[in-house]
């Protein structure tokens, strides 16, 4: 009873140590492969796939969005800073705050809060066509405000009725610098009523105002 007792202890000691490398092999590998892991999935290299096609695809949608953001959306106007009198002044009326270009940059400032910059674009793009001459360079640039500002696939369509629509379809057959004329005074005339009244009242006006309050009473 005795030797048979020894004996299988032996079994049991040489079953032990033939199953310990693996078990310790198996026991590395895990601990390699959860330390290589994103916390999406369990992975055998250090370089993580589904890591590296998060982040592709993060930087993508940034450039995406930044590429929205400024294409084909012209800088402010080159102006220089606006004196107390001039924005007292953009309050008598919207034909002076229009006249300026530091009149122009602070109204478009708000228009882009409201979503609606558009129409100041659109109303800069066809007063830079009206100084053209270039039958050439009047026909480009009216394909070109049309693509961007009047076509129904543009994301900077302008709110015109539809009987500009037709006269401006009449025109692009032979364009000129007078294309758009009828569709900006349309586009004038909404910004004058609609948006004119919301910029007096807006932060943006009244903190530039207040601004150059207290620069006029230090100096």
């Amino acid at each position: 009873p005795m030797g048979s007792e020894r004996m299988e202890m032996r079994k049991r000691q040489m079953s032990t140590t033939q199953e310990t490398p693996g078990a310790a092999q198996a026991q590395h590998n895990t601990g390699n492969r959860g330390s290589n892991a994103c916390c999406f999935c369990w992975c055998c290299c250090c370089s993580c796939s589904c890591l590296t096609v998060r982040n592709q695809d993060e930087e993508r949608a940034r450039r995406t969005s930044h590429e929205l953001q400024t294409e084909g959306i012209p800088n402010c106007e080159e102006s220089p800073a606006p004196t107390l009198e001039e924005v007292n002044a953009w309050a008598q009326s919207f034909d002076k705050l229009m006249l300026t270009p530091a009149g122009r940059n602070a109204f478009r400032e708000f228009l882009r809060t409201e979503f609606s910059e558009e129409n100041m674009l659109f109303w800069m793009a066809c007063e830079e066509l009206k100084q053209e001459s270039n039958k050439s360079v009047i026909e480009e640039k009216a394909r070109l405000i049309y693509e961007d500002y009047i076509s129904i696939l543009s994301p900077k369509e302008v709110s015109l009725d539809s009987r500009v629509r037709e006269v401006i379809n009449r025109n692009m057959l032979e364009p000129s610098q007078h294309t758009f004329d009828d569709a900006q005074l349309q586009i004038y005339t909404l910004m004058h009523r609609d948006s004119y009244p919301r910029f007096m009242n807006s932060a943006i006006y009244k903190d530039l105002l207040q601004s150059l309050s207290e620069k006029s009473i230090e100096a």
